[in-house]
């Protein structure tokens, strides 16, 4: 089964009350109230979240001869989740002697790591410290709960590993960065997809849209019946929010959408000709949410805004069986939206100010499962892209890919991770503006490695 993106009763409860506001918002109509001034110092950042655990294992897959022997000994052509040699998408990272394949399926965005726009960081996942396949075997101070959705879903949006916490590390990052945008009225972080953990800040307040249609309350007029039902609504707002934290969090959020729609209403349902003739998004509805990023990154100088962070999803990915089939029109999905989206950003001259990453609870085990599928891992491959990145590199360590072998925790093929989360946050919230002594607050447990930052943007 894969796992919504807010598998929490709590989170769950945000994204239905969200949902059905949003729904609300589509009949309503608000009037244009533009911000001001053009920013001279902006940057954006994209958090694009595949939820059910990602394949790192078939997304990036050792090419050379040794490395390809390894990979076809576990899954060779009668495992059932085989891709051949021949069909992958080879490059050799900068400074590297190997050779890689990505994806069949990432055609799209195989150029951009050669032409450097593209990275990829190698085995990264939750970590209290540096670990080892002989620090797991002992227990030794290893993250709550490996290899479950919920909870790893939890770590990789929060950087918490040791117990659940109700902010996420890109809500901590909006909060000591908010006062960047001035007096700007739209709040620094923005999802597309629902109400993630990842944008939970102690302070701030993320702003969730649709990824399609209008975002307004359309019964605004003055007759007695449309006053009533405003009163109404405000009346609901208002009600039992004392000594109910949820209510009274999804009652905050409904009045600060309300108030926002005039603003953000007017862009998110234009038809932005430069953006959205670089889309196509028939059937992919990750495309869609990018699409809506990039009308919002557009109206950057309307919104009057120098940091912009976002939260996008792509589910899916929890192949227990079908791997094959399901990754790959999943993969072909990832790829052409980021694609669009990067096409987007050099149409609208922000290439080098937009950072797009990709995150997921997990990978997949390097053994195959019955059913043609796989099971849930650890360590994972991810992407950065984006004008700033210095992409055509691999950074972290790629495994040792033999069953057993040393970076197996289980002997099934889960990596232990050799890059912790809260490095690759460090990273991109260096890049965003952190200073480093607001660092400690947006990642607590930094602290623990000895190199904070990875370098790849």
């Amino acid at each position: 089964m894969t796992l919504h993106p807010n598998s929490s009763r709590r989170q769950f409860l945000h994204a239905l009350s969200a949902t059905a506001t949003l729904a609300t918002f589509g009949r309503l109509g608000l009037g244009n109230a533009w911000a001001q001034s053009a920013p001279s110092d902006y940057k954006a950042l994209v958090c694009v979240f595949l939820f059910g655990g990602n394949d790192g294992n078939n997304t990036v897959i050792a090419a050379d001869t040794a490395g390809y022997a390894s990979y076809s000994a576990v899954r060779g052509p009668t495992s059932g989740i085989n891709i051949a040699q021949s069909d992958l998408l080879q490059f050799q990272p900068r400074g590297s002697s190997r050779v890689f394949g990505l994806h069949p399926s990432l055609l799209k965005i195989q150029p951009l790591f050669g032409s450097g726009q593209l990275a990829l960081v190698s085995n990264v996942g939750p970590l209290n410290r540096p670990s080892t396949r002989a620090s797991y075997q002992a227990g030794t101070d290893l993250p709550y709960q490996l290899f479950s959705h919920a909870d790893q879903q939890a770590q990789w949006q929060s950087t918490a590993s040791r117990a659940p916490t109700l902010t996420g590390w890109g809500g901590r990052l909006a909060d000591v960065m908010t006062s960047a945008n001035g007096a700007a009225s739209v709040p620094l972080a923005t999802s597309i997809s629902g109400s993630p953990q990842f944008l939970q800040g102690s302070r701030s307040k993320a702003l969730t849209l649709p990824p399609s249609g209008g975002f307004g309350l359309s019964d605004t007029g003055t007759s007695a019946t449309a006053r009533a039902r405003q009163q109404a609504l405000q009346s609901l707002l208002n009600t039992g929010t004392a000594d109910q934290a949820l209510i009274a969090t999804t009652a905050d959020g409904l009045v600060n959408a309300i108030d926002l729609s005039a603003t953000v209403n007017p862009i998110i349902t234009a038809n932005n000709a430069t953006v959205q003739a670089l889309f196509d998004t028939t059937g992919n509805p990750l495309a869609l949410q990018l699409q809506q990023v990039a009308k919002l990154i557009a109206a950057r100088d309307t919104l009057g805004v120098k940091r912009q962070l976002f939260f996008v999803a792509l589910g899916g990915f929890d192949t227990h069986n079908n791997q094959l089939a399901t990754q790959q029109a999943l993969l072909g999905q990832l790829g052409a939206a980021l694609r669009s989206f990067y096409d987007a950003t050099l149409a609208l001259g922000v290439a080098d100010r937009v950072t797009t990453f990709t995150q997921s609870d997990f990978s997949r085990t390097f053994k195959p499962a019955a059913g043609g599928g796989t099971d849930h891992a650890w360590g994972n491959h991810h992407f950065v892209l984006g004008g700033a990145v210095k992409g055509g590199a691999m950074y972290g360590t790629f495994p040792d890919t033999t069953l057993g072998g040393p970076d197996d925790a289980t002997g099934e093929g889960r990596w232990v991770p050799t890059v912790a989360v809260d490095q690759y946050a460090a990273t991109l919230a260096k890049w965003f503006g952190v200073s480093d002594a607001q660092l400690s607050t947006v990642l607590p447990n930094l602290g623990a490695f000895a190199t904070p930052t990875l370098g790849f943007v």
